[in-house]
This record gives C-alpha cells, sequence and structure tokens, in this order.
C-alpha cells in the first residue's frame, strides 16, 4: 500500500472513530438522565404507596380504639412518648422514629374482639379473658408476614405490649429480655397515657398517682431500667403529652425506610 493511500484510510479511520465516540456520548447521557428520571418517579411512587398504606394502618388502629372508647389523641400520645422514651433509652433516631409510627398499632387486634366482650363493664370470665388477651396475637397476625421495618415493628409491637418482665404476661409468658425493646418500651408509655386519661369506666388517675402506680410495677410488669429512665424525666414525658394534647400534631414526615 502506498504513503498515500495508507495516509487517506488512516484519515477515513480517525473520522469514523471520532464520529463514533461523540455519538456513544451523546446516546450514554440519554441513558444516564432517563435512569434518573425513571429512579426518582419510582422513589416518587413508593412514598406515595408507603403514605397510603401507612394511612389505613392508622385509621384501621384508630378504628380498633374507637370500639373499646373514644380515647381521642391516645395514638398520638402513645407514637411520641415511646419515640421519646426510645430516645431517652440510647435508640438511634431510625428506631424512634420508627418506633413512633408502630406504636399506635399495639392494639390493632382489637379490631377482632367481640363488642360483648371489648365493651363488657366489669370483669371478665376466664373465658372472656382468654378471648381478650387474644388481641395481640391477633394484631401480630394481621401486621405479620411484610418485608417492611414499619410492618415488622409494628407486629412485633402488638404481640409483645402485654408480655411482663416476670414473666406472668400473655400470649408468649416472655421474660425480662427475651421480651423484644420496642414492647418494654409502648408496655411503659401506654400504662402511664391509659392511666392518666379519663375512661368509660373510671376517671383518670392524676400524674402523681399514676407515676407511683408504675414504680410499683418495676421488674414485675416492666423492665426496671426502663421505669427508671421514665421516672428521671417525668416532667419532660408529661410536658409532652400535654403539648400533644393542645395541638395534636401530625405524625411528621414519613420515614424512608419502610
Amino acid at each position: 500500500m502506498s504513503a498515500q493511500l495508507r495516509a487517506a484510510v488512516n484519515a477515513d479511520c480517525t473520522e469514523a472513530s471520532n464520529s463514533f465516540g461523540a455519538g456513544a456520548a451523546a446516546q450514554m447521557e440519554c441513558l444516564i438522565t432517563d435512569l434518573g428520571r425513571m429512579v426518582q418517579q419510582r422513589n416518587e411512587a413508593l412514598r406515595e404507596v408507603t403514605r397510603a398504606h401507612h394511612e389505613a394502618l392508622l385509621r384501621l388502629a384508630r378504628a380498633a380504639e374507637f370500639r373499646d372508647d373514644d380515647t381521642g389523641v391516645h395514638l398520638l400520645r402513645i407514637g411520641f412518648l415511646a419515640e421519646a422514651l426510645a430516645l431517652l433509652a440510647g435508640q438511634t433516631p431510625e428506631f424512634a422514629e420508627r418506633l413512633r409510627w408502630a406504636a399506635p398499632m399495639h392494639d390493632i387486634g382489637k379490631i377482632g374482639v367481640p363488642d360483648e366482650v371489648l365493651k363488657k363493664p366489669g370483669a371478665y370470665s376466664p373465658e372472656e379473658r382468654k378471648i381478650m388477651n387474644g388481641h395481640a396475637m391477633m394484631g401480630a397476625q394481621i401486621l405479620g408476614g411484610s418485608r417492611s421495618p414499619l410492618f415488622q415493628m409494628a407486629a412485633e409491637v402488638a404481640l409483645n405490649h402485654h408480655e411482663r418482665w416476670d414473666g406472668s404476661g400473655y400470649p408468649l409468658g416472655l421474660v425480662g429480655e427475651a421480651i423484644p425493646l420496642s414492647g418494654r418500651l409502648v408496655a411503659v408509655v401506654d400504662f402511664f397515657d391509659a392511666l392518666t386519661m379519663n375512661r368509660c369506666y373510671r376517671p383518670a388517675f392524676p400524674d402523681s398517682q399514676a407515676l407511683a402506680m408504675m414504680a410499683a410495677q418495676r421488674g414485675l410488669a416492666f423492665d426496671p431500667w426502663l421505669v427508671d429512665l421514665a421516672l428521671a424525666h417525668a416532667e419532660d414525658l408529661i410536658a409532652l403529652r400535654d403539648h400533644i394534647n393542645r395541638s395534636p400534631p401530625e405524625f411528621g414526615p414519613m420515614i424512608t425506610q419502610i
């Protein structure tokens, strides 16, 4: 091949290579842009589905509460108080925030308890007590089986918030730290909040009396460490409760790992 012909061939190859490189780069840039748009649309769709799922669950939890007694903002208080106590216990903000969402579902199983048991005034018969106690397992069944971290924690809370530190609780009779922390936290704040609000069968207990009753259950019904934390920070927890009563907040920004 002559030097002139070789030069012409090389020039054509260089031009083709440059042309291909520019075209490929432009195409790759378009693909990256499209991929970014698709990821953003997917994330927005997931957030919307998450909001819809959680709203449905919260409404179901409220339905269960309203069947028991019209407790107003009890669900909101339980969520925020559980979050506050979790932070005092040194848990991560992510754990505490998830618990804020999960805690209001603690009694969701009451949706399946017959009215003649749920609304019965006075003491239960052994058979009625068995039916009533079944709401913990029923709640775990309603919420369980999901890969969602929120649903998993909510099922855990529903199942374990009536377990007792001394092993005399239900449904599994767990003892001490065998009870998941989420259930132990919710048990403490639910006990205090339930005592300090009016119910159809009794007026609210004063805060001081409710705290004394909680202290009496230290190491019996409740994790002694969590009771000590709640008592040490009772003033702050009561202030949070009162603030929620005055200005019931929304549940805040949607957590991302739902």
